[in-house]
């Protein structure tokens, strides 16, 4: 059975927005878990996009979240509040959070709580919440990804990447993807992808037009690749906007948009209703997480660092020289 929590606990925070450097080692009170909430005692938590977005003060948490990093956690329930009704002291689980999964202690939805995969890790478990929710939520629940389909994925060798390959192929579709150098194609393939683009090397909206054209496109690149996504989708297709890493202002021509009647769609997971994470996460247990028990989908973790290096962890990942999730160890994983 879980132990009462202590009053303080180690965090990262952030001196002020900038560089890895920003990040620093402090001590917060432990927070108390809300009506409808769990306490969990971290072992691990994944170092994400966003994360390195809200550190260079682009991406503000929204109202009433913490202003600490981390949006997903696995650990120990250690207390439940008012009205959580599955989840009690001594479960373990995998979480994806609000903010604040770069703690010892973080209160969550118990609803956005997940089991731990059986004979995983924690810091494997840790690794799933933030890229399955997302990616399940915009390719298969918003873009309706269907077995036959042509699916394109850009930057196939990170961690949003990486899960979207396993879960197109894993529920039938073809997928492409871009990346580079060469070793991150092969990683790529190695995953499931049926084609590997090394867009340095390569013209993907050539090889994708070639193949009949993309159904369902995710992208996190943005900058040049918008108006080259209207020019590798098929009819009807719908692309996704997750992040803008070549930026997010260009001039484009939309006439593609109406004569393919293709389906243009950006999203951000963290300000969504409590209640559709929620169904998210039913979702996922239900139809995602006996692939993952039963082997046919992996978590891809490249690197983990002590949670007092998490500067570390944002400067690799900010180098692109890394292939799959990162994660922070807090204790136990």
């Amino acid at each position: 059975m879980a132990s009462s929590p202590p009053a303080m606990m180690k965090v990262i925070e952030m001196s002020a927005p900038g560089g890895p450097e920003v990040l620093r080692s402090a001590e917060r009170p432990v927070p108390k878990p809300q009506a409808g909430e769990v306490l969990v005692r971290v072992a691990a938590s994944g170092v994400n996009g966003p994360d390195l977005m809200q550190r260079k003060g682009l991406y503000p948490p929204p109202a009433g979240a913490t202003d600490l990093l981390g949006l997903e956690i696995a650990g120990e329930i250690v207390s439940a509040g008012k009205d959580v009704q599955r989840w009690s002291a001594g479960d373990k689980v995998t979480a994806l959070t609000n903010g604040g999964g770069y703690a010892e202690y973080c209160a969550v939805d118990a609803r956005h709580c997940l089991p731990i995969p059986k004979a995983m890790s924690l810091a494997d478990a840790a690794s799933l919440p933030e890229t399955f929710f997302t990616v399940w939520s915009n390719v298969f629940m918003g873009a309706g990804l269907a077995a036959g389909e042509t699916f394109l994925v850009h930057g196939g060798a990170g961690g949003i990447g990486a899960t979207a390959i396993q879960l197109g192929k894993a529920f039938g579709a073809r997928v492409i993807v871009t990346d580079s150098p060469g070793e991150r194609c092969k990683f790529c393939r190695e995953l499931g992808a049926e084609r590997a683009i090394d867009y340095r090397q390569e013209d993907f909206v050539e090889i994708v037009r070639g193949a009949g054209g993309a159904n369902v496109i995710l992208d996190i690149v943005g900058g040049p690749n918008i108006e080259r996504n209207f020019k590798a989708a098929a009819h009807d297709a719908r692309i996704i906007q997750l992040a803008f890493a070549l930026g997010s202002k260009m001039e484009v021509n939309l006439m593609p948009v109406m004569l393919k009647r293709l389906t243009y769609t950006g999203s951000t997971l963290r300000t969504r209703a409590p209640a559709f994470k929620a169904r998210i996460a039913q979702e996922l247990e239900a139809r995602v997480w006996p692939l993952i028990e039963a082997g046919t989908i992996k978590p891809v973790v490249h690197a983990t660092f002590p949670l007092a290096e998490a500067g570390r962890a944002h400067a690799l990942m900010e180098s692109s020289q890394h292939i799959g999730k990162i994660m922070l160890l807090v204790g136990g994983a």
